[in-house]
């Protein structure tokens, strides 16, 4: 059984629901400032601690941080100077500074980091996979995502949203990173990007507001659509390959878990595409399906767990996009280790 202190009850408690589900995790402690929703959350069967410290020093396997963006490297850093494997919410960090010095800490203790990219698993992407082993997709033509949010007032009300020194960053750091991860998952890494963004929905310091285009590895484009000023929230997806396209739902965070319209480009392959959604294997979506995965690499059986390479290509690119809007140039992926903002893109 992998024992597991979660610290952080707001999203925290989407991922406490998600491990009730699997047999191979009990969670035993949780952090939460809180104490109405700690009390809720924990009830008789999950012991309430009062700080992170206590946590990092319990008798857990696993610290999960759901924490605010600037406290994730650092406390995950600290988890594993204790001797403890990490899941860590997104963003993993806020620099590639900090990308670096988790990466040296997992490397001297020994354990694990497993950055959080939940949207990866949903019957549309194992469905996509599928098509993918039967060679009915082929290589990656172009894409375009859009992340289409609504985030007013009420959502900036709580005091760390918004601003620099506590979200770290805007819509591309805390919201489109999950569109983004799906881009470089499914068709290809991402080798340069080009950027524009902007403040436009709320009084913010941050931005809300961004229009992107990727280059990716082997010739492919993309382009990115992000606001946090929409009338709904909705994530679209629409991935074109040299056999296929596929055209998601607009579910906003949980993608994967709606239908997904799979259209050959040979109408006479319609039908074998058609077979293999029909048949493909149905694993646990989201958080669930995400922790599954997680469980197998401690475990040390085969697995897709997110990796701690993954989370780290997921921060150079954020880099990357507030690099090009800044400087107003195309920036090429993976930046040098000398970066300009190699220790942050925080102004």
């Amino acid at each position: 059984m992998i024992r597991v202190a979660i610290l952080g009850g707001g999203i925290g408690a989407q991922h406490l629901e998600a491990y009730d589900q699997l047999e191979e995790f009990v969670v035993t402690h949780l952090v939460d400032q809180d104490a109405e929703r700690s009390a809720a959350l924990c009830g008789d069967r999950i012991t309430p601690l009062s700080s992170i410290e206590d946590a990092l020093f319990a008798d857990v396997d696993v610290i999960d941080i759901c924490l605010p963006p600037h406290l994730h490297a650092p406390v995950a850093i600290g988890a594993l100077e204790a001797g403890k494997h990490v899941i860590c919410e997104k963003p993993l960090a806020t620099s590639l500074e900090q990308v670096n010095a988790i990466s040296s800490a997992a490397t001297a203790s020994g354990k694990s980091v497993f950055p959080v990219f939940q949207y990866r698993f949903g019957p549309a992407f194992d469905q996509l996979r599928a098509l993918q082993v039967a060679g009915l997709v082929g290589a990656p033509r172009a894409a375009s995502l859009e992340t289409h949010w609504n985030r007013d007032a009420e959502y900036y009300a709580i005091q760390w949203r918004g601003t620099w020194a506590g979200e770290q960053g805007g819509a591309v750091l805390g919201h489109a990173i999950h569109a983004h991860d799906l881009l470089g998952t499914f068709m290809a890494p991402i080798i340069g990007v080009t950027a524009r963004l902007g403040t436009l929905v709320n009084p913010i310091e941050t931005e809300d507001t961004a229009a992107l285009i990727f280059e990716l590895e082997g010739g492919a484009l993309a382009t990115s659509s992000i606001t946090l000023g929409a009338a709904s929230d909705e994530t679209r997806l629409r991935l074109v390959y040299e056999h296929l396209t596929a055209t998601s739902h607009t579910n906003p965070y949980a993608p994967a878990e709606g239908i997904w319209q799979f259209t050959a480009r040979d109408p006479e392959r319609q039908s074998d595409v058609d077979a293999i959604c029909e048949t493909a294997s149905r694993n646990l979506p989201g958080f669930a399906g995400f922790l599954t995965e997680v469980g197998k690499a401690l475990n040390g059986t085969p697995n897709t767990a997110v990796t701690l390479a993954e989370g780290t290509a997921s921060i150079g690119l954020v880099t990357a996009i507030y690099a090009a809007h800044r400087d107003g140039t195309r920036v090429a992926l993976p930046l040098e280790s000398d970066h300009t903002l190699h220790a942050g893109w925080q102004p």
